[in-house]
């Protein structure tokens, strides 16, 4: 953790024994989809639209045009899906937080020094309503966000017709050991508003269908649980499948558990987005992990 002039706050080193191993996510992905047998996932299948069947079960309809029937549906489908309407109305709302992508690669030589300064994990620039997270991966590439607070209304009038001079503007007063990260990221600047569903959310039990993941606890990133919510809502369910015959109480078993773990974490995300990027930042954030 450093300020905008590069000034380290806080350096936490890496505990080889802990319990919370830290995996890059492309290849945690890889591990489950090797795991599967060939065909088990149908890839181009996004889902369009789902109903109700008055018999049972759920009609699906995907935008290649094919549809099925399910007796059971779990919505793992993320932030914008599909299925959660069957369950509740509520739908997510931007937090005032967007991110733009920057990357530097392995082998660059004009910023060397900017990701020698990341060490091996992350490092986060912080200042009130914006920062700069960057993150070395194992093969010694770099990826992140410029973090900014702003409306809705700024998002829609911004003009990346010449980005990085317009993200270089964003970082006036930083230090050049950052604003590297910015001026020299070969990453295309795409926007990526940050949405969350409402802290504390449930539905009323509906027959032959559920949500995991971001379908159903969307969040901001700051409570780093996202990933993690979303592997332990499958493992829980599927547990509950298991040991339960009777599907609707294994659902019903599931959700009950899910709710509690998910407003916590979507509680904790909403709290740590005040402390990252308010008017106490970034000293409100060295504070933070030092309690942690």
């Amino acid at each position: 953790m450093v300020d905008r002039h590069g000034t380290i706050l806080f350096d936490q080193p890496a505990d080889p024994g802990s319990a919370r191993p830290e995996v890059d996510r492309g290849e945690l992905r890889q591990l489950f989809i090797d795991s599967l047998a060939p065909g088990t996932i149908r890839w181009g299948h996004k889902l369009a639209s789902i109903r109700h069947r008055p018999q049972g079960g759920h009609d699906l309809t995907f935008a290649d045009g094919s549809t099925a029937h399910a007796d059971i549906t779990i919505g793992a489908d993320g932030a914008w899906s599909k299925v959660r309407p069957l369950l509740t109305p509520a739908k997510p709302l931007y937090i005032g937080t967007c991110f733009i992508e920057i990357a530097l690669s392995a082998d660059g030589h004009d910023c060397q020094a900017s990701v020698a300064a990341i060490g091996s994990g992350t490092l986060m620039a912080v200042a009130p309503g914006k920062g700069i997270i960057a993150h070395r991966y194992a093969d010694g590439h770099v990826r992140g966000y410029v973090a900014l607070n702003k409306t809705e209304e700024w998002m829609r009038s911004i003009d990346f017709g010449d980005p990085a001079a317009g993200l270089r503007r964003l970082a006036d007063g930083w230090s050049p050991l950052l604003t590297a990260f910015v001026t020299q990221s070969d990453a295309e600047p795409w926007l990526r508003p940050i949405y969350a569903l409402p802290v504390g959310l449930t539905w009323d039990r509906s027959p032959g269908v559920t949500l995991v993941g971001d379908a159903a606890h969307l969040m901001s990133p700051f409570a780093d649980e996202g990933a993690n919510l979303a592997m332990f809502d499958g493992a829980d369910l599927a547990n509950k499948l298991l040991e339960q015959p009777d599907i609707e109480v294994a659902l019903a078993s599931y959700e009950e558990r899910l709710f509690p773990r998910s407003s916590d974490s979507a509680g904790r995300s909403a709290q740590n987005l005040k402390v990252f990027f308010g008017q106490e930042a970034p000293q409100s954030i060295v504070s933070l992990f030092n309690r942690l």
